[in-house]
């Protein structure tokens, strides 16, 4: 038999800052739960706004659904005429940097935080994830902690990113792993 040496009663994250005052927290939690949350569908400037209002860097175009989620916007970029799909959810307890011209098609997770298995007390870890411009994370895919998501490449839905996807570059299944190219040369390359 084993015996648990895992203690979760002890857990602490002192040292973790979520970046905001717990009033803010709380005030963005409700937003996003009611006037975020149930914005019609095409009030993609009133969400920018309110992602605005708390922090995050929204650029020109960009179109966010109102089923999205974001844990701390504060920690959260995108840059110009990205697309954020239905259920997509930002897990910011560390930065998100979304560049532009990228879609994260629905039901995505972008997971920063996770817990270190091998600290008894279940010791909080996060890691920034960056999407780069021009990338695809197709439907249903979650990221882990840490991971770079390089320019044009795509990920294919239902996948798992555990390691960084280089530039130009079709990844799929579980963990994913090289399928092709995205693009030829010459298409990168046209001006």
């Amino acid at each position: 038999m084993i015996r648990s040496i895992v203690n979760i009663k002890i857990y602490k994250q002192s040292e973790y800052s979520r970046g905001r005052s717990n009033l803010v927290v709380l005030t963005w939690w409700f937003l996003q739960g009611t006037i975020f949350r149930f914005s019609i569908h095409n009030m993609y400037k009133w969400r920018n706004f309110l992602l605005r209002l708390f922090g995050a860097q929204i650029g020109t175009g960009v179109q966010i659904r109102s089923s999205a989620k974001f844990t701390y916007p504060w920690k959260v970029s995108i840059g110009d005429y990205s697309w954020i799909g239905d259920d997509v959810k930002f897990y910011s307890l560390d930065q998100i940097t979304i560049g532009s011209n990228c879609v994260i098609s629905q039901e995505s997770y972008l997971c920063t935080g996770s817990h270190d298995i091998q600290d008894p007390h279940f010791g909080l870890i996060t890691k920034p994830i960056v999407v780069k411009d021009g990338a695809w994370v197709a439907s249903d895919v979650f990221v882990y902690p840490g991971v770079t998501i390089h320019e044009m490449a795509v990920i294919a839905a239902r996948s798992t990113v555990t390691k960084d996807i280089p530039a130009n570059e079709v990844h799929a299944g579980s963990p994913a792993k090289y399928v092709k190219k995205r693009f030829g040369e010459e298409v990168l390359y046209e001006e």
